[in-house]
């Protein structure tokens, strides 16, 4: 969290690029959106609004832990495991900083939903959904950073297997218009049923019940189990020498 304060430009950064992503391709794509049949009309803009929430969740959640190949290489890691506590505080600690921090950010973000027709008065509901959320995907960054050695690996990495992962999970559009094949690819993807239980949340059951996504059960289901097992594998890979 400290880190985090005194670098200005990852906080301009983590919030701002969502913000653009969110405007951009709100104004750009909104015209040529069809969603499916539902209760009330929706821009493209308020559809992928809690899209750019899981963005902002992502981004700040996975970037959170690549401090831990930094104090690899500065010898605070290895400072840190030769302590008298358990491996499994180092790892909570962790990924509970990593999801404060995206749930501070995302918080701010949600604050703009009335300017597309969310209200907020769901709030304290979806925010418990977007801190399991944060958990999983800080957990699932800290797996894959615990055995990186350098940053440029971690990019490399966020390129090629996470930022795909979140164009496929229905943030930026529905799994209906895709083709069989993706579609496919979009039921197996983890964060799909993330992506489900925000919007069963912010939208309602009114509205979400019509919008051809996972159930609400199955999803919080699958998310919890998400982040449980990730959060299993990184103490068990805490407890390997580094």
């Amino acid at each position: 969290m400290v880190r985090f304060i005194r670098q200005r430009s990852r906080i301009v950064g983590a919030f701002a690029s969502p913000l653009i992503f969110w405007l951009l391709l709100g104004f750009g794509v909104g015209k040529s959106f069809s969603p499916a049949a539902q209760v009330r009309s929706m821009g493209y803009q308020e559809y992928f609004f809690p899209g750019t929430v899981l963005m902002i969740l992502l981004f700040t959640s996975i970037f959170s832990t690549i401090s831990i190949i930094e104090d690899r290489k500065e010898g605070f890691l290895q400072a840190v495991l030769v302590a008298p506590v358990p491996r499994s505080a180092l790892v909570f600690g962790k990924l509970l900083g990593g999801t404060s921090l995206a749930m501070m950010q995302g918080v701010l973000f949600m604050l703009l939903a009335p300017l597309v027709g969310i209200p907020i008065t769901r709030l304290p509901a979806t925010l418990l959904l977007l801190a399991l959320v944060a958990f999983g995907l800080t957990a699932l960054g800290y797996v894959i950073a615990w055995k990186m050695d350098s940053t440029q690996g971690f990019h490399a990495i966020m390129n090629l297997f996470l930022i795909p992962m979140w164009l496929l999970c229905g943030a930026v559009f529905p799994a209906s218009g895709a083709p069989g094949w993706l579609r496919t690819v979009m039921e197996l993807n983890p964060l799909t049923y993330g992506m489900s239980a925000v919007r069963w949340s912010i939208y309602g059951r009114e509205v979400a019940s019509t919008m051809d996504i996972p159930g609400f059960a199955v999803s919080i289901g699958i998310t919890l189990a998400f982040a449980l097992v990730l959060f299993g594998a990184a103490i068990s890979m805490t407890r390997r020498p580094a």
